[in-house]
């Protein structure tokens, strides 16, 4: 039996029959579309999409979107909120609308989520090239500005004949729910191809479960991994985000109560244990704790589950110092149990983690080894309630709002933020509870993906507390998305500090010797011509109010807790803003990360700068 609909209509109606399932549970893989409609939408997936929604309420919900980067960060969110169980449809028009969605599109990918991209494309049959919004190519005639999602997506395909439609649906939903293959999926469909009709076979509209399996490590992996494990003298545990895409987390602690062996954690993987386990070490790396960069230094055998190994983790391939290290990579993903060239172990991680403590059984670190564990997370724990509650005059410091936020937040809230000098802090400071309670973007670190994500968030999770911690230069970039919770009547509560620039690059530029150039908002002086004149007098809190948001301004902490408790009883979205000052910072990591230094400079700063580069750089290894 056939059906005859339009190309966007057998569109809709298969993403609407498609589920995910892992466990026996059961989920829709594609919960809704966001889009924002034109000329190369508007007719095919937009008429179909308004069809479904007079005719079967329900099928696949539509949601109005602000600016098409934000709703792929909405449905990327969305994804890690619900372990990549789940995401939605981005629809858009060609052009701008298209090209907009690429940033969220490398996102995704880079941080291993799936996101389905659905942008209109030019006409196939060509009727009046060059059409609005047209690239022409002078040698390449069937290239559109869509072929620029081909780099940064994990899937690309290009419907150009009705026919073509469902190989190209059913290789998007196999990346979408293949764990090691995932992120973005781009189906680029031509608008007139869109709007043509087809006869389709009904096989194409029936229900589809896609399994999600948890496949094992083949048991010569474990072999070699406990071998290596039993012979060390101060092994480690690094987690990533793949200990809690996988569902891991209670294994992960069960193998390392059983081994004694101390766990640090990656930005994806925090969570992966609570913060007052016994064998926490916290946040690792560039932007991690003392303690766990203290025990990596000395570490002999690494053991990385679920982690890519970014460099931010490795502090620049400088913090696992010990001569002799040696690397366990478990992932489900192979390229990334590939790295630093040690025992690569592929397979699921709740399924390996209690491989590994099988075949570990008996084995234990040694108890002054953990003893020295314990010491030195208990001392950075103190230095973390410092940072917390010292008072600050007369601006607070930023790891006193992530303090009032920390304990605002309880044991089920969510905090979400992606950009600037909150990440790194957020990391060493942070004390989760909850697998799910920590979302930090880090893998793109995208300016303005916070207060989209802290939506996708809440769509995840209803049932939770979701507050956004955004600097005052990620929310100029991308603050729209306000209205988008307004109009869905989302409830997020928004802190955002105001510390007049870009204080994470700010930082920065001391390091390389420029003195913060560039990074604080203030009006050009006309005598120097320099931007160094008064600073920028912006009120973000009637901003807010303009998009609709309820927003109040703190002076101070004790009026941002007054804030937090009065958003709580507020419906919808919720801004309050505070002034911080960017010089006063969290912690030290005592850990480096490496950015380029200029090798010849006029200026004593940056050849002082470039010095301790050199210095540093010399620390800095090669993993063979």
């Amino acid at each position: 039996m056939t059906v005859r609909r339009t190309v966007a209509q057998a569109l809709i109606a298969f993403l609407a029959a498609q589920r995910s399932e892992r466990d026996g549970e059961v989920h829709r893989l594609v919960e809704g579309c966001f889009g924002i409609f034109g000329h190369g939408n508007v007719a095919g997936i937009g008429q179909a999409l308004y069809e479904a929604e007079v005719a079967q309420p329900g099928l696949l919900p539509y949601h109005q979107a602000r600016n098409e980067q934000a709703m792929v960060h909405t449905a990327a969110a969305f994804a890690r909120m619900r372990n990549r169980l789940s995401t939605f449809a981005c629809t858009s028009s060609i052009g701008p609308g298209a090209t907009n969605m690429i940033t969220g599109a490398a996102l995704a990918t880079i941080n291993r989520l799936p996101v389905l991209l659905l942008p209109g494309d030019v006409f196939a049959t060509r009727p009046a090239d060059p059409v609005l919004q047209q690239l022409e190519h002078p040698m390449d005639r069937d290239v559109s500005v869509n072929d620029a999602f081909r780099p940064v997506s994990r899937f690309f395909d290009r419907v150009q004949r009705p026919e073509q439609l469902p190989d190209a649906l059913l290789g998007a939903m196999r990346v979408l729910s293949d764990p090691a293959e995932t992120g973005a999926v781009t189906v680029a469909l031509c608008q007139d191809v869109q709007t043509e009709a087809f006869d389709w076979p009904d096989e194409l509209f029936a229900e589809r479960v896609w399994h999600i399996d948890r496949p094992p490590a083949d048991p010569a992996a474990i072999a070699r991994a406990a071998e290596l494990l039993r012979g060390a003298r101060q092994p480690l545990i690094v987690a990533g985000g793949g200990v809690i895409y996988a569902g891991a987390t209670a294994e992960l602690a069960a193998l390392a109560e059983a081994t004694g062996i101390p766990v640090a954690e990656t930005q994806a993987g925090k969570g992966s244990v609570r913060y007052d386990h016994p064998g926490a070490l916290g946040a690792i790396g560039a932007t991690g704790s003392a303690a766990a960069n203290t025990i990596a230094r000395d570490a002999d055998v690494v053991l990385g589950i679920g982690t890519r190994w970014s460099d931010f983790t490795t502090a620049s391939r400088s913090v696992f110092a010990h001569p002799d290290v040696a690397f366990i990579s478990v992932n489900i993903a192979r390229l990334d149990a590939a790295k630093h060239h040690g025992v690569a172990v592929v397979g699921d991680a709740r399924v390996v983690c209690t491989q590994l403590a099988e075949a570990l059984a008996g084995y234990q670190v040694a108890p002054e080894a953990r003893a020295h564990v314990r010491r030195l997370a208990a001392a950075w724990e103190e230095r973390v309630e410092e940072a917390y509650k010292t008072r600050n005059s007369p601006l607070p410091a930023q790891s006193e709002v992530i303090g009032s936020l920390n304990a605002a937040c309880g044991e089920r809230g969510v905090i979400v933020c992606a950009a600037g000098s909150a990440p790194g802090e957020l990391h060493k400071l942070w004390r989760t509870r909850d697998p799910k309670g920590y979302h930090v973007e880090y893998g793109y670190s995208c300016m303005g993906y916070e207060i989209a994500g802290g939506l996708g968030v809440k769509l995840a999770a209803p049932e939770r507390d979701v507050f956004v911690l955004v600097g005052d230069g990620s929310y100029l970039m991308l603050a729209q998305e306000l209205v988008t919770a307004v109009q869905e009547g989302v409830k997020i509560t928004v802190v955002l500090v105001d510390n007049h620039g870009f204080a994470s690059i700010g930082a920065l530029t001391e390091t390389v010797g420029v003195a913060r150039f560039g990074t604080a908002y203030r009006r050009r002086d006309a005598t120097s011509g320099r931007l160094d004149g008064p600073v920028l007098a912006i009120d973000f809190a009637a901003n807010a109010e303009s998009l609709g948001a309820r927003a109040r301004r703190c002076v101070g902490i004790g009026e941002l807790e007054e804030g937090l408790a009065w958003a709580a009883s507020v419906e919808g979205p919720v801004v309050l803003t505070i002034e911080t000052t960017p010089l006063l910072p969290a912690p030290s990591s005592e850990a480096w990360w490496d950015v380029a230094v200029a090798e010849v400079s006029q200026l004593e700063t940056t050849t002082q700068a470039r010095r301790a580069y050199e210095e540093a750089k010399s620390h800095q290894h090669q993993y063979l």
